[in-house]
C-alpha cells in the first residue's frame, strides 16, 4: 500500500509491504495557487441592545451559564414563591430551569424567548 505523509512541510511517499516500509519519494511542499478573491459576504445584522437592568429595583436572577432562552415563564409586575419558575435557558442542548431564589415581585424581565444570554447576564429583577 502506498501512503503520502506531510511531515515539517515535507512530503513523503511511502510504501508499506507486510513487514517493512520503503521511502519511494521526497519532496517539498509547495503552496497552492491564490485563488480568485470572492466577494466579501455581508456583515451579520449587530444583535439587538440589552435591556437597561435597574440595579436598585432589586435582586437579579442571573444566568448560571450561557445559553439561549426557551421561555419566558413570568411576567413584570407578577407574584412569585421561591421555587417558582422564572425562565428555561437552554445550554448544551439540555432544557435547564431558572427558579426564583426568594418570594418577591417581578420588578423587570431582562430577557425574552430566543434572547442569548452568557453567564452571569442578568434574565430577572426580583424586588
Amino acid at each position: 500500500m502506498k501512503y503520502e505523509i506531510t511531515l515539517n512541510g515535507k512530503v513523503y511517499e511511502v510504501e508499506v509491504e507486510q513487514g517493512k516500509a520503503i521511502l519511494q519519494k521526497e519532496y517539498e511542499v509547495c503552496a497552492p495557487a491564490a485563488a480568485p478573491a470572492a466577494a466579501a459576504p455581508a456583515p451579520a445584522p449587530a444583535p439587538a441592545p440589552a435591556a437597561a437592568v435597574n440595579v436598585a429595583a432589586g435582586e437579579q436572577v442571573c444566568a448560571p451559564m450561557p445559553g439561549n432562552i426557551l421561555k419566558v415563564a413570568c411576567t413584570q409586575g407578577a407574584s412569585v414563591k421561591a421555587g417558582d419558575l422564572l425562565v428555561v435557558l437552554e445550554a448544551m442542548k439540555m432544557e435547564n430551569e431558572i427558579l426564583a431564589p426568594r418570594d418577591g415581585v417581578v420588578a423587570q424581565v431582562v430577557v425574552s424567548a430566543g434572547s442569548t444570554v452568557d453567564t452571569g447576564s442578568p434574565l430577572v429583577v426580583l424586588s
